[in-house]
């Protein structure tokens, strides 16, 4: 892989960052695109002197996709937002977003394009966010039939904005949940950022979709219960009626970072686990790692005590 110039699109998030410190160890030489340059500095670090080069692109500015492309061997597309804000909405974004990378790498001669999507995206969904990531996938296979798709369950790990957020809720005395029976698939980031990697030289994972699951399917209602109990916290977990979280989740949206929109709560009324026919971790032969053994390792943080307080696991 050494002297390759993979271009990442949104590499300086929670799973650019880590799939960046996994590529540089291979050698490649790596271009990460993002929205604003001054806050992906942190990846500069990751590789060797002049190996990472962070550059800026907004996959609404077709100028600056093109440059930011240009002349690369392979590009991944990251980019994905979980609410609307400004001009950053589902629809350029996952839709016309993803297929303006799509369509610019082939015309530019790019050999491999990996897409992240996610698990549960249907045309037909009720969630916004689903709408926009299958159409989305829908365009990136119809300008670039060889693109790999990527779609996750919810990835944990040391930065993740979902095991982090919980732990740090569970100092409240009470927490609401909504929808707390659907199920979820855990996967850690690391092996996410594995299939990233072996897609980029792969030709047997070219035109395909995988479907990424950890080993464990938890409800929502356990996981938050998970991070709670590593952060050696005793919440009241309360279950919110399905008749009124919708008034509930409605006044939370309006934060500027919500902990839940309208639009998510649609997506929880559906499992968000690897369908039964799919390509997966198994078939590239990789062990999914036990959320077990990784939320203790970053989740001690929320402890009362930091991480020296009393294991009681």
């Amino acid at each position: 892989m050494a002297q390759q110039l993979v271009t990442i699109f949104g590499g300086a998030g929670f799973v650019g960052t880590t799939l960046v410190e996994h590529l540089a160890k291979t050698g490649v030489r790596i271009r990460v695109a993002v929205r604003r340059p001054n806050s992906a500095m942190h990846v500069k670090p990751l590789g060797e002197v002049g190996q990472i080069q962070v550059v800026q692109a907004n996959l609404r500015d077709e100028a600056s996709v093109r440059a930011a492309v240009q002349g690369s061997d392979a590009v991944i597309n990251l980019v994905g937002i979980l609410f609307e804000s400004g001009a950053q909405k589902f629809n350029a974004v996952h839709t016309r977003g993803a297929e303006t990378v799509a369509r610019i790498s082939a015309e530019l001669g790019v050999r491999t394009l990996v897409h992240m999507s996610a698990i549960g995206v249907d045309e037909e969904s009720p969630a916004f966010y689903a709408q926009s990531k299958a159409l989305g996938e829908k365009a990136v296979t119809e300008a670039f039939p060889d693109a790999t798709i990527i779609r996750p369950s919810v990835i944990f790990g040391a930065s993740d904005g979902l095991f982090n957020r919980f732990a740090q809720a569970a100092s409240l005395p009470i927490l609401p949940v909504f929808s707390g029976d659907t199920k979820f698939q855990p996967v850690y980031v690391g092996d996410v950022v594995k299939v990233m990697v072996r897609a980029l030289n792969d030709s047997n994972m070219q035109g395909k979709t995988y479907e990424l699951g950890g080993a464990d399917i938890y409800s929502l209602r356990e996981m938050m219960q998970l991070a709670a109990k590593e952060a050696r916290r005793e919440p009241w977990f309360v279950d919110v009626p399905d008749y009124i979280a919708p008034f509930n989740v409605f006044f939370l949206g309006l934060l500027p970072n919500p902990p839940i929109t309208l639009d998510q709560l649609r997506m929880l009324s559906k499992d968000n686990v690897v369908s039964d026919d799919a390509q997966g971790l198994s078939d590239l032969n990789i062990a999914p790692t036990s959320l077990e053994a990784i939320l203790p390792t970053y989740l001690h943080q929320y402890r009362p005590k930091g991480q020296f307080a009393e294991n009681t696991s």
